[in-house]
């Protein structure tokens, strides 16, 4: 068992917990996660947390390949009202903000939200390891080849299991040296990664056990699944819970999903799986 603290909260994580996507962006490349409005975040806020959402993940910009990366001004314009109204209205929930930008980061924190998500593992913004070493909270750390704008042109390996798992290695020892200790780990499926990579990560997943960390598996509604089953993202759901439910016996110990109440259901049927072994 893991637990985070969270602002002086503790989330144990006992079974695989589900991050909720709230995406208050006009081009994530799921339009269903897109949300505008408070009164339409809130809905999907409540819809989430009703269906079981262990954390609502909290995004002002797209980091889709090829997006248009944005200020953290405009990005800032876009979370920060949005984190207050959910941290009023469900003071019980658990926020996450997912950003590369530390400016974002701090007043998101002072907003509500109390975990970190960072695409980046901070090479995007130099200030921003040390903002959340200050803020004393936990932190995503995903592996990323490349930039939103270039990672998917040309993601080559040698063999990317080991590289990944290298850079987690040196990564996390850095964080903690900072004074970062409830590190989770995501191994960015999808960013600047094949389709083959990600599957052979997935495989792989076990590996990374040995870094002592939560596993966050963020596979949702993505190309490779997808792709490999030639159908469009809106028909993708059975394939990510078919993905979900892989990762969740190679060890993932968080879901970061679109559809919460599918993947709640994938926890249940899993643990209750899992008991009997």
């Amino acid at each position: 068992m893991y637990t985070l603290n969270c602002k002086g909260r503790i989330l144990a994580i006992q079974h695989p917990l589900v991050m909720g996507i709230i995406n208050i962006t006009p081009d994530s490349f799921y339009t269903n996660s897109r949300a505008t409005g408070i009164n339409e975040i809130l809905m999907q806020a409540e819809k989430m947390l009703n269906e079981g959402a262990d954390i609502l993940d909290i995004g002002g910009q797209s980091t889709r390949p090829g997006s248009e990366k944005i200020s953290a001004d405009e990005e800032l314009t876009r979370v920060i009202e949005p984190i207050r109204a959910i941290t009023e209205k469900f003071p019980a929930a658990f926020i996450s903000i997912d950003t590369y930008y530390a400016a974002v980061v701090k007043e998101a924190v002072q907003a509500g939200a109390s975990i970190v998500n960072d695409i980046s593992a901070g090479s995007l913004d130099n200030k921003m390891i040390d903002t959340v070493a200050n803020l004393n909270v936990p932190y995503v750390l995903m592996h990323m080849q490349g930039t939103p704008q270039t990672m998917q042109k040309d993601p080559t390996y040698t063999d990317v299991t080991k590289e990944v798992l290298d850079f987690f290695i040196q990564k996390k020892n850095e964080l903690n040296k900072k004074g970062i200790k409830d590190v989770i780990i995501d191994p960015g499926f999808g960013f600047g990664k094949t389709i083959e990579h990600n599957f052979e990560l997935l495989c792989n997943l076990p590996v990374f056990k040995m870094l002592d960390a939560p596993i966050l598996l963020g596979i949702s509604r993505k190309s490779m699944i997808s792709k490999t089953l030639g159908i469009k993202t809106d028909d993708s759901l059975n394939g990510t819970t078919v993905l979900n439910t892989i990762g969740m016996m190679n060890g993932a110990s968080i879901l970061r999903v679109h559809d919460v109440k599918a993947s709640k259901e994938a926890v249940k049927l899993f643990e209750a799986t899992n008991t009997r072994k």
